[in-house]
């Protein structure tokens, strides 16, 4: 027997079972702390345009006039600033001028042609017809959008996927107080920063199914919510010391109805309850509901340190992506987030958030509210 022990027929195979499973083991424990201690976290960076998006916020805030001539100066500069875009981008025109004739809200509309004004910077014709805006410059004009991520096929399919879930989104929004296009735009982020990554899964299973890219691993449905994440929304609407804290009305709306079942077909039979609820396949309303209260936490927390963010989606969005830990008020917010590339163009979570925001897009489905939070329908 011992000479068996000795052997090399007995040996080889022992020790590869033997390392293999330490290996293994040792695998499941650098994951397990990743996860508790989120080594996997991505901290971002500021994005390049973080100052424009700052005197943005500062021109419509503190030097915007609302008197009466005043707003005769802004509703045309609004009309000639469209129809200088529309020699470029008819696409973004006619979606800003829909917004336009629903809303009638000059400074709405000036914030989406900054927006749109963002991405001509270097389009030297664009720059030329600006300053002399009753000046047409002759240029080559594209029914694409000028916001080059939208241009991908994904995103065809993403629009169709959405325009599914509008009653999912509608739903969290209207308990929330959220403005649906705000859950929207945290969406966006959340999904868009996956079409190069997993461009294969797109076109295989999302743009054949019109469905959105459910992730199941350290980030959970749609939204991308991660299970720590989670368990402090859900800890944050009770404790009423939090300046989270959104009130007695919010305090249950994440409660566990012991009485459902959130299985779907073993894909995630193995998960609590809470990841269950989140790893929906055609029922993601937890997935909007979870990122509408993070969102509004954060806006309350800002707005008790005096520094209010409620009109600023994308620092909204970047603190979304960034988690409670980046949340620290201030009077000077950075835009950034996630780093990723749609078709080699580097992008951060924040700057697409705003983008799709102002851009008009889907605005049919998901319009501007008169406020972004707790509006009234019958305003």
């Amino acid at each position: 027997m011992k000479k068996l022990f000795k052997s090399r027929w007995f040996k080889v195979p022992y020790y590869t079972v033997l390392y293999s499973f330490a290996l293994y083991g040792g695998f499941l424990t650098l994951t397990y702390l990743a996860m508790k201690f989120n080594w996997t976290r991505d901290n971002g960076r500021v994005d390049v345009n973080n100052r424009y998006f700052q005197s943005m916020h500062d021109k419509y805030n503190q030097n915007f006039k609302v008197d009466s001539i005043s707003m005769v100066k802004h509703k045309y500069e609004v009309l000639n600033r469209i129809i200088i875009l529309n020699d470029f981008y008819p696409t973004n025109a006619q979606q800003i001028l829909h917004v336009y004739q629903e809303t009638r809200d000059e400074r709405l509309v000036l914030q989406m042609l900054d927006a749109a004004a963002l991405k001509l910077q270097k389009n030297k014709y664009f720059q030329k017809a600006m300053q002399k805006l009753n000046q047409k410059t002759a240029s080559k004009t594209t029914g694409l959008s000028l916001f080059e991520w939208m241009n991908v096929a994904e995103w065809k399919y993403f629009k169709e996927a959405v325009s599914k879930d509008k009653k999912w989104i509608d739903s969290a929004a209207q308990v929330s107080g959220v403005e649906p296009r705000i859950i929207v735009a945290c969406l966006v982020g959340e999904q868009v920063r996956l079409f190069n990554s997993r461009r294969e899964r797109f076109k295989e299973y999302i743009a054949p199914l019109k469905t959105l890219a459910l992730e199941t691993n350290l980030s959970y449905g749609v939204t991308g919510i991660k299970e720590n994440t989670a368990l402090k929304i859900e800890k944050y609407l009770k404790d009423s010391t939090s300046v989270f804290y959104l009130g007695k009305k919010y305090a249950h709306l994440l409660d566990f109805d012991s009485t459902m079942n959130y299985r779907n077909n073993a894909h995630n039979d193995t998960m609590n309850v809470r990841l269950q609820r989140l790893v929906q396949y055609s029922n993601h309303y937890y997935s909007y509901l979870y990122a509408a209260l993070f969102v509004k936490q954060i806006k309350t927390q800002w707005e008790k340190a005096g520094y209010p963010i409620d009109d600023r989606p994308e620092i909204l969005a970047s603190i979304f992506n960034l988690g409670y830990q980046k949340s620290v008020p201030k009077k000077y917010p950075g835009v950034g987030g996630s780093v990723f590339k749609i078709n080699e163009t580097e992008y951060t979570f924040g700057s697409v958030a705003y983008e799709f925001y102002f851009s008009g897009e889907m605005a049919d489905l998901f319009p501007f509210k008169p406020k972004h939070f707790d509006w009234d329908e019958n305003d």
